[in-house]
């Protein structure tokens, strides 16, 4: 799609049981200053959440995570974010003050992100950095909020809950830290969680299992999910529709078991450079971007 032109339009999805979206953005973008003037990396996407499993894919700089981040307002100046709309739950995100924003960021709105090593508090102890996120937005006495932190991290399947919360970050593995993180988003039980790259500094052994945990607290708390990747297959598979990303627009949304039926040529390219186990081709294919340029 050529810059400056408008995205495609989708319809609107509606919640289980018909009831309203949880989360509904109109012509977002967002746009940073550069020495030849503002650029945007988001070019006025439109879509909407409810309780299902949204899944947002492309390549790094598509615009995927500053999407994420927009809806939580995480975008510092000199950053601009612009929308029509973007409302959840009947709020107005767009008017609401930085105050009014933190009663709703982990509280109701909770984002897991890329990197656990870079996201958690070197010198805060793990127990302490979940209960934070459970004490800010209630009142509870110490060892009812130490008991939810316990069992927050049995959900997310660590052993030995009460030694690991008493470790810091350093002394926990990539994985565990990660989990450990979804632990911290999801304790407030928030209604919306956003997923940026869950799995990107995990090793493949343990990527399905932090992926697991993250599909059954959902379903098990009737939670929205948006999951953020670059991984087609992943997305596929645990969400129920994926919206395709490319430099700032959506190109595509499908559900996700028609992925493979997918018509446009970007994600077209994305399938065909997917490898597979039973792999004969010589050489995999590289995307061709003449083949959408200025659709």
């Amino acid at each position: 799609m050529a810059n400056g032109a408008p995205p495609p339009s989708f319809p609107s999805r509606k919640g289980e049981g018909g009831a309203e979206p949880l989360l509904s953005v109109k012509n977002l973008r967002v746009s940073f200053p550069t020495h030849r003037g503002r650029v945007e990396v988001v070019k006025g996407i439109s879509f909407s959440v409810g309780k299902e499993r949204l899944g947002i894919v492309g390549e790094s700089g598509s615009g995927k995570s500053m999407t994420g981040r927009s809806i939580l307002k995480l975008i510092r100046k000199p950053g601009l974010v612009t929308a029509d709309r973007m409302e959840f739950d009947g709020i107005d995100l767009l008017s609401q003050s930085e105050k009014q924003m933190r009663s709703i960021r982990g509280a109701r709105i909770s984002m897991v992100m890329q990197d656990p090593k870079f996201s958690l508090n070197p010198v805060m102890t793990v127990g302490e950095q979940i209960g934070e996120a459970l004490v800010t937005h209630t009142r509870l006495p110490r060892r009812e909020v130490n008991e939810r932190i316990w069992a927050m991290l049995d959900s997310v399947r660590i052993d030995d809950p009460k030694r690991v919360a008493g470790l810091y970050p350093h002394e926990v593995s990539g994985g565990m830290g990660q989990r450990v993180m979804i632990a911290m988003m999801l304790i407030p039980e928030p209604e919306l969680l956003i997923a940026d790259e869950p799995t990107s500094a995990l090793d493949v052994s343990v990527q399905a299992q932090v992926l697991d945990i993250i599909d059954d607290l959902v379903t098990t708390k009737g939670m929205g999910l948006i999951l953020i990747s670059h991984d087609l297959g992943l997305v596929s598979r645990y969400c129920d529709r994926i919206l395709v990303m490319n430099s700032g627009v959506v190109v595509e949304e499908c559900a996700a078991g028609e992925l493979e039926n997918a018509s446009h040529p970007y994600t077209r390219g994305l399938l065909a450079a997917m490898p597979t186990i039973n792999e004969q081709r010589d050489e995999l294919p590289v995307l061709d971007r003449t083949q959408w340029a200025g659709t």
